[in-house]
This record gives C-alpha cells, structure tokens and sequence, in this order.
C-alpha cells in the first residue's frame, strides 16, 4: 500500500497526472469497446469446482505441446501438464445472484458503480467496519486497487491491470486492505492470488478471502455513468483543480456510451464509434424460475436452437455476432441498427429471454440442423484471457 500524493485542492484522490487505460483487446463485434486482457491464465469454463478452479474429473495426459484435454487452450505443458502450478478459478463469483453484472463490471462495462453492503457474519467479527461507506467501480484512476478518501469512504476497483488467479480473492484483499489503512490511502500493492503468493498458502486459494464472502447476499444495485464524474468526491463549493479537471476529461473522452438494460439481467447497450451493440452476460446458474442450473453446453444448446428458429435477435435489424467468455460465463454480442437506442432494445430482449428460458428447459437432442447452428455459434466464440 502507497499514500496519495500530495493534493493541492485537499480532494481525497490520488495523481490525476493521466487517465489510465487498461491493455484491451476486441470481442466478436470487431471494433466494438475495449475488452480487457488480463495476465491471468484461460477461464474456458469446464465442469470444475468454482471456488478452486480444479476439475472434479481426471484430465488425461497429451503430449507437452498439445492443446491441453480441459478446453483452457493452453498446451498441456503450460496447463495441467504442470501440476504443481495453482489452478484459477473458472467462476469467480459463482453463486452470487449478480453474477453476470459482476462479470460486465470486471470486463466491458466502461464506467459503473454500485454500493456494497457487507455481511452480516463480517460485522459482527468486525463491529469497527459497521459505519464505512464502500463503492464498487469499475476503473479507478492510476488502476489502483482501491482508494480511501479522506472521510473514510472506500472505492474499490473492478478492473485493474494485473490479476492473480481469483479475482473475488483479489477484490477481498483489497478491500480488507482498504479497511484497515489510513484516510487518504491508495492499495496498490500485488493481487492477494497472484500464483507466487497462493503457493506460499498452506491452504492454497481455500485459504484466501473472497468478495461474495465479505458481502450481503442481496443483488447489486449499478448505476452506470456517462463519464468518470464520480472519481471525485462531492464537496461543499469547493472546485477541481485544473489538473484534476484537465484528467477527467481526458478520462471521460475514453468512456464509450453505454446504458444497462432494465428488461432482463446483465445486457448493457453500447454505441462505439458510428456502430452500436448489445453485450448480454447469460447466467448460468440462475436463468429463471424453471431452469434452476444450467451449463455453458446447455447455454451453447440454447443459442443453436433460438438462432435454427430465426429468434435469435434483438430487435429489427439486430444480427447476432458472436459471443465470447468471460470468467466462466457466455456474453453473446449482437451488431444493432445504427439509430437504435437501448430503449428500443428492452421489448426485443424480454421477449428473448423467455425464448432463451424455454431453449434451456428444452429436453430434448438438438436436430441436425440445430448441431450446424451450433457449430457456427462455437465457432464464433472467443475466450478473453
């Protein structure tokens, strides 16, 4: 942990010298927001165990140099073939009704926020912590980890530039970290999982914290933002300095229009640029009243079937693109009319989302030309790492 740097206008922030910027590569909608990369390893969902990421079935031994039997995309050698490397977590914040919102949050959502309430189990170990007033954000300037204003009010980041090998641990620690220090304080230091610090764990990455642990069940409440407004404390006539002003706007001139949609869960509205898309995070293990779990595969199924019968759209003039993976859940994208607005995205989107429902409850052997359908859905599916 590092302090803030001197401020010349007392606001509790750190150096606004540069708007900071994650490394990013494109999603299936070419051209469409960044999408960060991370250093972390693959998260290519498998049926494994979402709090250790290890699969709870044998993966058989290839050649060093082939493509590793779990579906990571990794060779061998560099995946299982290496035991004794600490494997990541495929599902980061499985088991939180949110799920898919956390997952936009950490990967394409540009600027949001959402205050977090902690656990009633947390409180009462830590009574002191009842009192602190804590937001999840997206992206905090400098991509620091978290940020303690001067009043105690804590900002914790969703994305940043490095990731360990669980980024619900990484959120915890700092958080935790956050807790404890100093008004005025940053938390830059490693993330809690980084693979060096895990294997120093006797109890490896059971033995770390994690956000979903620290936090009331309850779903989030985002607001996303036009701009980065919120990097800076509400205070009584008191104005930014040039320099902080002259950072937000170089920040703000990044952020890409983007707008949550209230008809269903996770599917955020982007206008990069003169092209326009919708982003839609698909849970896997709550998608509605009659589908209690579901898997990729079933999710995958699904796509295939709706797509065979001509319903896999968003509205008029929507054409489904493809899709990628994002800790450990599916993110279809969908190329949109260049006039259409998020608005005009809620109807089409409810009315899929029911589709999608009755696809995932669908018992039965996808047709031959349903497999076809899928075979371009798959083949149109990238993993972020």
């Amino acid at each position: 942990m590092s302090n803030a740097e001197p401020r010349a206008d007392g606001l509790a922030l750190p150096s606004y010298r540069s708007a900071p910027r994650r490394p990013a590569s494109r999603g299936p909608d070419r051209g469409g927001p960044p999408i960060a990369r991370r250093t972390t390893p693959s998260r290519h969902e498998t049926r494994s165990d979402a709090r250790s990421g290890t699969s709870s079935d044998p993966v058989p031994s290839v050649g060093p140099r082939q493509p590793c039997p779990c579906g990571s995309g990794r060779r061998y050698k560099a995946c299982h073939g290496e035991r004794s490397r600490p494997a990541p977590v495929l599902r980061p914040f499985a088991g939180r009704v949110d799920e898919p919102d956390l997952v936009a949050l950490r990967e394409f959502v540009p600027s949001a926020t959402a205050p977090l309430t902690l656990s009633a189990t947390h409180l009462a170990d830590n009574p002191d912590h009842a009192d602190r007033r804590i937001i999840l954000g997206t992206l905090l300037p400098q991509a620091a980890a978290a940020v303690v204003r001067d009043d105690g009010e804590i900002l914790l980041a969703m994305q940043t530039l490095v990731s360990g090998l669980d980024p619900a641990a990484d959120l915890a620690g700092a958080l935790l970290a956050a807790l404890d220090a100093k008004p005025g304080s940053v938390v830059d230091g490693p993330p809690a999982s980084a693979p060096a610090a895990v294997e120093r764990l006797s109890g490896g990455l059971a033995a770390l914290p994690r956000l979903p642990d620290l936090l009331d069940p309850a779903p989030l409440e985002i607001t996303v933002h036009p701009g980065f407004a919120w990097w800076v404390p509400s205070s009584d006539g008191v104005e930014p300095s040039a320099e902080v002003t002259a950072s937000l706007d170089r920040a703000n001139a990044t952020v890409v229009p983007t707008a949550r949609l209230g008809s269903v869960p996770a599917a955020y509205w982007c206008s990069p640029g003169d092209r326009v898309h919708l982003r839609w995070a698909l849970p896997l293990g709550s998608a509605g009243p009659d589908v209690s779990d579901v898997s990729e595969e079933a999710v995958l199924d699904a796509l295939a079937r709706v797509s065979a019968a001509d319903k896999l759209t968003v509205g008029d003039g929507s054409r489904f693109v493809g899709s990628f993976r994002a800790d450990g859940l599916v993110v279809p994208v969908w190329d949109l009319e260049p006039d259409a607005d998020a608005d005009s995205c809620e109807k089409p989107a409810a009315q899929l989302w029911s589709v999608l429902r009755e696809a995932l409850a669908d018992p039965r052997a996808l047709t031959s030309q349903e497999r076809r359908v899928r075979a371009g859905v798959v083949g149109r599916t990238l993993t972020l790492r």
